[in-house]
């Protein structure tokens, strides 16, 4: 999606809103207390209407070409994208905002937790209230098209933008994708469902070219673009990679044979941001808009046009099918409907719930958790006084305020109990020594004038071998800074050089972050700085943390361990688009910081501010494990109440956590990923996430749906039968405990003894999320409907039910399966 906004070249006119600083300090909110909005979004229209033909008829070449790029917007709102309009005719611009976790402008707003979070909930109706809020606000704040809901499959544990996806399933991500259009455009705003497709890594995305056959295509990672089509959606955004070949952005088969002819699309397909490569070979593929600039539909398809190369009846057609979303919105209306106001109040109402919702219990040995409200408490870990609100690149967003969870948790003390504080693992550096610079300088506090340099030429004097860590800090420019001949912080390629994560790229006090490790002997060593004030003027300082520095900071957190009842210690992992991780450990030595604290305190709760799965080596010491990724702006609050037990911990796992690097279905394969010479190959096929486990039969850390509660159920009394129409499965849920908890009892089904085709030992059928109170028991149906129940035929190039005697099963997780019974499906061949 509009992620990075930059190119090859350089940055776009966005480069300044993508710093936004500071955000992860002020957590904000906004947005929708979400009345029932008087008018929802029309189904998508099948044709254009008189409107719009009307006013094609009127337009020049010129103007119509308009509509088929982006431009700098005269009055900016800090956007991703921008397309004009026409004046005179009374068609309005477009304004494009990035909005994965809320709307990205340079405007507070509503910072929602990570997609990933929502979907930990499996709870659709959560969906359609995230997208409500994400909507009233996106209009609320000038915008008119949405670039999200992104709804790629979690492929690989280390893509960089798990985050901000939903799932490795494709009915889950199917279901929350389809609500949250649904609760997007009810509120008028335009949503895009990207990135279509085959885009579920960061590591060279824009030249990867991705090989998938048909039918795991169309199974997998096509199911829930088709949902969000069927959901409405008003624009759809191509992606970076190849399929099979040819770029996403002017592949026929994605956007000719599958989105238009096969489902039926009405809307229009942009480019993600500077992903046009072609003119002439794109518009026949039927792509329509190029973001955010001009290079290929520009003045390159007025020439194209011109010539004859593009019939302007193509151009015609891009046209008329963003005109006819317009006019689908009211944007085309004498009287547009009115923008609503921001409700600060109601956005963080629904960011509290989402975030309470998705809360996932890994662990709890001893019944760690629940914390008793009277006990002393150690918060460790920076994350633990700095809240971390979301993630990097587009899917962050500036709050109107984040409370950290150590005030959270303070807040909880009652009468005899305490809260103290210790850092653990220092991310933002510290002050160089004092006699370590000759000449001696301060590097702690640096100001520049503007138009002004500031140079230092010297040596840097370090005691003993080390490996040290330095953390640039500034305003402006990125000072150059030179050790032993060498620059530390070179300019990144690509995105990575502006997006560098949602935590550890911003100081507290909203100053840029950059780091570079190096091992240093002891002696002395070059050091030389250039930094520039610009235009404005600058403050910039250089930091840094060395082994020594790590070591009190862990013998701080031990002490303080020590000292207390328990210990909540806060870890995490800072992901962002444009760029992969590298390991599943936790990065900075928090594995060691970890262990340390464990040891010395065994009622330890590591709390997981991550974006994906880990690994945790550290898993046996301590006491409980509770995921909350990037929670958003009421994360801290929500945290505090699953610890104290306020609420019961409902977030289940969208995603198998594999036990190390070496066994989850990328490794060991390196033409799986990362691809080999830029050419990636899905030879796993349909047996991706936990369906590769159960068919490799290796036991995950955590499986997919994997999720504790602090009570206990009972799932009894399975049944299913054939309704002719769908599976029908009932079966009863008893809450054994002794008080109310979340449930989510998840069906699978078996394959098909009928079909000729590869199938998955078991996919997920359906779930449910339920409240039960203590001794409580519930009687409920979960359907099955055919698409999940049939497979992709490449012979036929269709869906075919797979009919005949299937095992269900009913579980807690795919990997904690508790009843099965067989129901025949459909009819029997020959029958």
């Amino acid at each position: 999606m509009p992620h990075s906004g930059n190119s090859a070249d350089g940055v776009s006119r966005r480069a300044a809103l993508r710093r936004m600083g500071g955000a992860i300090m002020v957590a904000a909110a906004v947005t929708a207390g979400l009345p029932s909005p008087a008018r929802a979004a029309a189904p998508p229209a099948r044709g254009a209407g008189p409107r719009v033909e009307s006013l094609l008829g009127r337009l020049t070449l010129d103007e119509k070409l308009t509509f088929l790029h982006g431009a700098d917007d005269p009055h900016d709102l800090g956007q991703a994208g921008y397309v004009p309009g026409v004046p005179r005719l009374g068609i309005p611009p477009l304004r494009l905002a990035d909005g994965p976790a809320g709307v990205r402008v340079t405007k507070h707003a509503t910072a929602l937790p990570a997609p990933v979070l929502l979907a930990a909930t499996f709870d659709p109706a959560l969906a359609r209230r995230y997208g409500e809020v994400i909507g009233r606000e996106g209009r609320a704040l000038g915008q008119d098209v949405l670039l999200s809901p992104m709804v790629n499959l979690i492929r690989t544990p280390y893509a960089g933008r798990n985050f901000e996806t939903f799932s490795e399933d494709p009915l889950l991500s199917a279901d929350m994708v389809t609500e949250e259009i649904r609760g997007i455009q009810g509120q008028g705003l335009i949503a895009t469902v990207k990135h279509f497709a085959l885009n579920n890594q960061e590591k060279n995305r824009t030249s990867v070219d991705v090989r998938a056959d048909e039918q795991t295509m169309h199974e997998l990672e096509l199911r829930g673009f088709e949902a969000a089509v069927a959901a409405g959606a008003g624009s759809v955004m191509g992606s970076y990679n190849k399929v099979d070949g040819t770029y996403a952005c002017e592949n026929k088969q994605l956007l000719g044979d599958i989105l238009r002819d096969r489902w039926h699309f009405a809307g229009w397909v942009m480019t993600d941001w500077y992903a046009a490569h072609t003119t002439v070979a794109a518009m026949a593929a039927g792509l329509d808009m190029e973001m955010p600039g001009e290079q290929a539909f520009g003045a390159a398809l007025k020439k194209a046009v011109k010539d004859g190369t593009v019939p302007e009846a193509q151009v015609d057609a891009a046209v008329r099918r963003i005109l006819t979303v317009m006019d689908r919105f009211g944007l085309l209306a004498a009287k547009p409907p009115p923008r609503p106001g921001r409700d600060a109040a109601a956005g963080a109402a629904v960011a509290l719930d989402i975030a309470k919702a998705g809360a996932t219990l890994l662990h709890n040995r001893n019944r760690t958790l629940p914390l008793p409200a009277h006990a002393s408490v150690a918060v460790i870990g920076p994350t633990g006084y700095v809240p971390f609100v979301s993630g990097g690149g587009s899917a962050h967003v500036v709050p109107d305020h984040a409370e950290s969870p150590y005030q959270a948790i303070k807040s909880r003390m009652r009468q005899g109990g305490s809260v103290g504080y210790a850092l653990g693992a220092d991310i933002y550096g510290r002050a160089l020594p004092g006699g370590a610079l000759a000449p001696a300088a301060d590097l702690e506090e640096r100001t520049v004038p503007a138009g002004r340099t500031w140079t230092y030429e010297g040596n840097l004097t370090v005691d003993e071998d080390d490996a040290w860590t330095f953390a640039v800090h500034y305003s402006g420019e990125r000072p150059e800074v030179v050790l032993d001949g060498t620059e530390l912080f070179p300019k990144l390629p690509g995105s990575a050089e502006h997006f560098s994560g949602g935590l550890v790229a911003v100081a507290p006090d909203g100053l840029t972050v950059r780091r570079a490790s190096r091992a240093l002997t002891a002696g002395r060593h070059t050091l030389e700085i250039t930094a520039k004030g610009g235009a404005a003027g600058q403050t910039f300082r250089l930091r840094r943390v060395t082994g020594a520095t790590r070591a009190d900071d862990v013998a701080a957190a031990v002490r303080a361990a020590r000292g207390a009842d328990h210990v909540v210690l806060f870890a995490y992992e800072d992901a962002t688009e444009g760029t992969d991780r590298t390991s599943l450990a936790l990065p900075d030595h928090q594995e060691a910081l970890i262990t340390a604290v464990a040891r010395a305190n065994p009622r330890t709760t590591v709390v997981l501010n991550s974006s994906s799965a880990i690994t945790m080596p550290w898993l046996d010491e301590v006491g409980a494990v509770l995921q909350m990724y990037y929670p958003g702006q009421e994360g801290a609050a929500a945290t505090a109440a699953v610890l104290y037990g306020d609420v019961d911990p409902g977030g289940r796992l969208t995603q198998t956590f594999p036990t190390s690097e070496d066994t989850h279905p990328m490794s060991g394969d390196p033409r799986r990923y990362p691809g080999v010479n830029k050419v990636e190959e899905y030879s796993e096929g349909i047996h991706l996430g936990h369906r590769w486990y159960a068919a490799q039969n290796v036991e995950p850390l955590f499986p997919f749906g994997h999720g504790l509660s602090y009570t206990t159920f009972a799932y009894e009394e399975l049944a299913a039968r054939w309704t002719g129409r769908a599976l029908d499965v009932e079966f009863t849920v008893r809450n054994t405990g002794s008080r109310a908890g979340i449930a989510v009892p998840q069906v699978y089904v078996g394959p098909s003894p009928d079909l000729d085709v590869d199938q998955a030992v078991r996919v997920l059928g359906g779930y449910r999320r339920l409240a039960l109170d203590a001794g409580e028991r519930r009687r409920v149906t979960v359907r099955v409907t055919p698409r999940t129940l049939s497979s992709w035929d490449t012979g036929r190039h269709d869906w075919v039910l797979g009919t005949g005697r299937r095992t269900v099963w009913l579980g807690a997780s795919a990997g904690d399966l508790r009843g099965s019974t067989d129901v025949t499906v459909g009819q029997r061949k020959g029958k």
